[in-house]
């Protein structure tokens, strides 16, 4: 280091809590139909349905949400094997999360869908993509995922957008105003992982600059038109 060099400000990223409880939920016309689905069982349509939405949508919260009140277990898609299956269902209930045509195994899939029916399990996937428009090579599978009902969560209107602002600051206990959350509210694209992203880069900034999170920070790091 030179002299007279100022020393480099270092930014450690620390664990924020994010809580999945109903409470914490933020309801708006965009998820209404998921969290009636959920708040509706165990009146189900069928014994597996899927949530369907994009990154960030609340999925995976609405997904907690059942499985407290379901005593479910949960596993991951990818994660799944023909074998593991009856254990999955033991419960009586099973989350299955993040389904994807690329990352599933096909056979181990299918006899889940099989065996809940047989033995009256309840299952909730969740899915980025609606399974009308996967390539599969099991075409049984296919038939049996296009059978299940499906719930979209559409992206956030002005209101929801705001209002995710606020809780994912609160969730990294940073302190907001109305100002910031109009401001960034205005500037960045209308999804949830681009909100996500933005808290995110204002945290790692602040904490590297050592100032706070303000409107005035948000103006140096989204430039630009009003969205």
């Amino acid at each position: 280091m030179t002299a007279g060099a100022q020393p480099r400000q270092l930014a450690f990223k620390l664990p924020h809590a994010e809580s999945l409880s109903r409470e914490d939920f933020l309801e708006g016309p965009p998820n209404a139909a998921a969290l009636e689905l959920v708040d509706r069982w165990p009146k189900w349509p069928s014994r597996v349905v899927m949530l369907v939405g994009d990154s960030g949508s609340g999925k995976s919260h609405l997904a907690a949400i059942w499985a407290a009140n379901a005593g479910a277990r949960s596993t991951a898609a990818r994660a799944l094997t023909a074998g593991a299956v009856p254990g999955a269902l033991a419960t009586g209930a099973l989350v299955v999360e993040d389904v994807a045509p690329a990352d599933i195994d096909e056979r181990a899939l299918f006899h889940l869908l099989n065996l809940a029916r047989q033995e009256e399990v309840d299952v909730l996937m969740t899915a980025r993509t609606l399974p009308a428009g996967w390539t599969l090579e099991l075409r049984d599978l296919q038939s049996r995922l296009r059978a299940v009902p499906v719930v979209t969560l559409a992206p956030p209107d002005d209101a929801l957008l705001r209002a995710l602002i606020v809780k994912l600051c609160m969730d990294r206990q940073l302190s907001v105003d109305e100002a910031l959350v109009n401001y960034l509210a205005s500037r960045i694209e209308r999804s949830y992982v681009a909100a996500r992203k933005a808290i995110e880069l204002l945290d790692a900034e602040a904490l590297r600059l050592r100032r706070p999170v303000t409107r005035a920070l948000a103006s140096e790091l989204f430039r630009g038109p009003a969205a």
